[in-house]
């Protein structure tokens, strides 16, 4: 029987293709279906990785399940308000207006250096991924509990104090990284040095502090403070490695969550508890975040193998440059074993960046983990989908299929 193909194409869900992808080939996926029996080795990520996977995914029994539902139909159904589909960030943003000016007037500095140093992302040039969320997330959920179409100003603080604490760990990352480009510009580590660069990002995350105080609700700091701890977890997570595979794995998608998600998910959270006094309302907001914030961060990890420097703004093939084992390589270390002492030594000497990336290339890791996105995205959308329907509800459902299709 011919094995099914599936292409993953810019702007559009899984379809099928014609034929066998080239390896290596940019942008393009591969067996999302069982490939050729006697295709061995490509059956053996699944079994290896069947603890991990079906702990992410309770409505997943078998690893068989989780390879042979080939995702034909996009997770983001039509929207069920009644309304006409409207842009995710246009909608998002009649609450934002003004977003970076009233970030500037927090951090409030005399200093011209520090000034400039700490004000140097807040340009208006950033996607403002997490505002925008949490402000549909906060109007949804006043509509939900008592129709209230308004953003509160403490839900609107939240977004501000989100979108601060996400830039100073850019900041605090470029140093960690020693990254010299972002946003296709060159860093603040890059400009002014690490030093200064460290002391920006502390300065951001003080001001953020402050807002955060004045918001006055002793329950919102403290979700919101969890954030910053999950940060430095994470970073932690990321300088060490496993050699088990399954281990491996579920050190990637903790440090994934810590370091990604848990901002998404613990600022949808705070708002929620702002607008609405449901325990269930808060821990929908809380799954919707965890998981388009991780699908967010798999993503990502994809582009850095299928996209172009320019689309970015950084550097690609940077993860495995500083030693990085993410969702590609995992799936590509399965169908091609020698990676595991790649992985061990960092990829750590001559070649063993550019090996890795056309193992990863020739295997369907790019695929796999796009599919896994798919799965984290689903259940963001069946948890969202509890809420009382609304255009700021739908437009999170929007929202969830733009993190699958950017290419940037």
């Amino acid at each position: 029987m011919a094995t099914r193909w599936w292409c993953w194409r810019r702007g559009c869900s899984w379809r099928p293709a014609t034929g066998r992808p080239r390896p290596g080939r940019p942008g393009c996926a591969g067996p999302l279906g069982t490939r050729a029996a006697s295709d061995t080795r490509a059956q053996m990520p699944y079994f290896s990785l069947l603890k991990t996977l079906t702990s992410a995914f309770p409505n997943v029994h078998s690893i068989s399940q989780f390879h042979q539902r080939t995702p034909a139909v996009c997770c983001c159904s039509q929207t069920q308000s009644g309304e006409k589909y409207t842009d995710p960030f246009k909608l998002g943003w009649r609450d934002l207006k003004g977003l970076y000016e009233d970030i500037r007037k927090e951090l409030c500095i005399s200093t011209k250096e520090l000034k400039d140093m700490s004000e140097y992302y807040f340009d208006g040039k950033g996607k403002a991924v997490r505002p925008i969320i949490v402000v549909l997330m906060a109007r949804a959920c006043n509509i939900h509990y008592n129709n209230s179409r308004d953003v509160q100003a403490n839900q609107r603080a939240v977004a501000l104090v989100a979108e601060m604490i996400h830039t100073a760990s850019l900041v605090h990352d470029d140093v960690i990284d020693d990254a010299s480009s972002r946003r296709g510009k060159h860093t603040v580590n890059k400009i002014w040095g690490e030093q200064k660069a460290v002391l920006a990002g502390d300065l951001i995350l003080s001001a953020a502090s402050i807002a955060l105080a004045r918001i006055g609700n002793t329950a919102v700091i403290s979700i919101l403070t969890q954030v910053i701890e999950d940060l430095v977890r994470g970073e932690f997570l990321q300088l060490g490695s496993k050699e088990n595979e399954n281990e491996r794995f579920a050190h990637y998608l903790e440090k994934t969550f810590k370091k990604t998600a848990s901002l998404i998910a613990n600022s949808c959270k705070a708002v929620s508890v702002l607008g609405c006094p449901d325990p269930v309302v808060h821990e929908i907001a809380y799954q919707y975040g965890k998981n388009v914030g991780i699908a967010f961060q798999l993503i990502d990890d994809v582009l850095d193998f299928t996209s172009c420097s320019d689309q970015m703004g950084k550097p690609t093939s940077a993860d495995l440059k500083l030693g990085l084992a993410t969702g590609p390589v995992l799936f590509a270390c399965q169908q091609f074993p020698e990676m595991n002492a790649m992985i061990m030594r960092r990829f750590s000497l001559p070649g063993d960046v550019d090996r890795a990336r056309q193992y990863v290339l020739e295997s369907d890791g790019v695929q796999q983990t796009t599919y896994l996105a798919q799965r984290y995205c689903h259940e963001a959308v069946r948890e969202i989908r509890k809420l009382r329907p609304s255009t700021e509800r739908d437009a999170l459902i929007q929202l969830s299929e733009s993190v699958l299709t950017r290419d940037k």
